[in-house]
C-alpha cells in the first residue's frame, strides 16, 4: 500500500537518494531543505509522487508553520545534518547551539508537530539519523558525537510514547561513495582498511537499512549501525 513519506533534509546526499528510492517504489515523498526553492527543483527530478518543502530545523520555533500543509503520513525521516570541527579547546558556541537545537529540539518539534497527522499504527515508522561518531569520536567532533548520542535517548523515550508507532534510529559510519567522503580517497582507503573486507558503507546501503527501518513491524526503540562492521577490526 503506498504511503507519503515525509523525508526532511531529503535536498541532496543520502535523503536525496532515499526520497528517490521511495517514489520509486511506489511511495509518495515530500521532502525538505532550508532552501524551498532547491526543494521543489529536487522534488521535480523525481517526478510528480513527490514535493518539496523550506524547512530549517535549527528554527524549531518555525517548524509548526512550515508543516501546516502536510497531511496524514505513513512515515517520517529525520535525515537533516550539518557537520561541525569543533572540539572543547575551540569551541564555538554559536555553532554548538545551532547544531544541538537543529538536532534534538529540532528533530523533537517536527515529531511533535506532526503527531495528529502520522497514522496511530505499528505501520508507521519513524526514522532519526545520528552517526557512529557517538560511538568513535575523533578530533573536533565534540558536538557532532554529543548530539549523536542524544538521539539515541530521543529514539528510546519517543518509541515508549508514541508507540504502536515505531521509532528507531540509523547511525551511519563513513559512507564511502557519499558527497563528503567521495572526494576523500586518503581516508577512504584508511577507513576502508579497518572494516572486515576492506570496502565501505554505500549511500545504497544506508537508503536500504532506512526502508527496513521503516516498514519492518517489528523493530521499535532500536539503533541501527550501517558500518561494514568497521568496530570489528
Amino acid at each position: 500500500m503506498s504511503k507519503t513519506i515525509l523525508v526532511v533534509g531529503g535536498t541532496s546526499g543520502i535523503g536525496a537518494a532515499l526520497a528517490r528510492d521511495l517514489v520509486e517504489k511506489g511511495d509518495r515523498v515530500i521532502l525538505t531543505g532550508r532552501d524551498g526553492a532547491r526543494a521543489e527543483q529536487v522534488a521535480a527530478s523525481i517526478g510528480d509522487r513527490a514535493q518539496g518543502l523550506a524547512l530549517d530545523l535549527a528554527k524549531p520555533e518555525a517548524i509548526a508553520p512550515a508543516l501546516a500543509g502536510v497531511d496524514n503520513l505513513g512515515g517520517l525521516v529525520l535525515g537533516a545534518i550539518e557537520r561541525d570541527q569543533s572540539s572543547v579547546r575551540e569551541y564555538d558556541i554559536a555553532r554548538a547551539t545551532r547544531l544541538t537545537i537543529l538536532k534534538l529540539v529540532g528533530y523533537t518539534e517536527t515529531v511533535h508537530t506532526l503527531l495528529d497527522r502520522l497514522d496511530a499504527s505499528v505501520d508507521t515508522g519513524i526514522v532519526l539519523f545520528g552517526g557512529r561518531a557517538k560511538d568513535l569520536p575523533y578530533p573536533g567532533s565534540t558536538t557532532v558525537s554529543t548530539i549523536n548520542a542524544g538521539v539515541v535517548g530521543l529514539v528510546n523515550t519517543l518509541a515508549l510514547e508514541l508507540a504502536p508507532i515505531r521509532v528507531n534510529a540509523l547511525h551511519p559510519g563513513v559512507i564511502g561513495d557519499s558527497d563528503f567522503w567521495s572526494e576523500k580517497s586518503a581516508a577512504i582507503e584508511k577507513f576502508a582498511s579497518r572494516t572486515p573486507g576492506g570496502e565501505l558503507a554505500t549511500v545504497a546501503d544506508v537508503v536500504q537499512a532506512t526502508q527496513f527501518l521503516l516498514s519492518n513491524r517489528g523493530i521499535s526503540g532500536h539503533s541501527l549501525n550501517v558500518d561494514r562492521g568497521w568496530t570489528l577490526t
